[in-house]
């Protein structure tokens, strides 16, 4: 059964509150860092909707960022009691969160395109790989295996060298498209820098969320057939 939900559960807003690095997760009561959580908000129109970046004005709800606990908090009437309120949860709830994440991570990688710290293309990426001037390499979800598999080689072979190379796995050739405006993306890399570390972070965040990790994001190491 789950347990009542407590005012401490709320935050006092973006502007007051003393969240610090952790929050307890309204539906596991597990104390999480707020990176693995997703903050909820109640909009004006009382329709409850994910606050990514942690600034929407009003209280706020925390649950972990993973689809199966967030649908869990739907089931069990969560917001409803958490905000002590009647509230309104769209039916594509699960789904409109997961494209708030998608369309966020959109943002950083173009963000990273205008700031030069990403290349495109399977020749630019396999240069940069071969130049160590890659801190993470893209592919497209629906990429073809065999363009794929050939710059996995190669980024292991590099990995020997100069440790694990995260692979992200979790935009489709139509949303890098979109991120970084060209047409037909199907891989990419990221160089190192700030901006490359908030595409990875987003990343993880879509990850965590569609509970794919193994698919979704990897790390590509040195191994014993390369």
């Amino acid at each position: 059964m789950l347990a009542a939900l407590e005012p401490a559960d709320l935050d006092d807003g973006p502007r007051t509150a003393k969240s610090g690095t952790e929050r307890m997760c309204a539906v596991t009561r597990q104390v999480q860092p707020i990176e693995d959580l997703i903050r909820f908000v109640v909009a004006p129109d009382g329709q409850v909707v994910a606050d990514l970046k942690r600034k929407l004005p009003g209280r706020g709800l925390w649950v972990s960022a993973a689809q199966g606990t967030v649908a869990e908090a739907v089931k069990r009437g969560v917001f409803g009691r958490g905000f002590k309120r009647d509230v309104r949860v769209s039916p594509d709830f699960l789904a409109e969160t997961e494209n708030l994440m998608v369309r966020s991570l959109i943002e950083a990688l173009a963000m990273a395109g205008k700031a030069g710290a990403v290349v495109s293309g399977f020749s630019k990426v396999e240069t940069a790989l071969q130049r160590g001037e890659t801190a993470a390499l893209i592919h497209a979800s629906d990429g073809a295996a065999d363009g794929i598999r050939k710059l996995d080689a190669t980024a292991r072979q590099i990995a020997g060298e100069t440790g694990e190379i995260p692979v992200l796995n979790a935009l489709t050739s139509a949303e890098l498209d979109l991120a970084l405006g060209r047409s037909n993306v199907i891989h990419a890399a990221l160089r190192a820098g700030s901006a490359a570390e908030t595409v990875l972070a987003r990343c993880r965040r879509v990850v965590r969320f569609r509970a794919e990790p193994d698919r979704r994001v990897t790390k590509i190491s040195k191994s014993k057939d390369v």
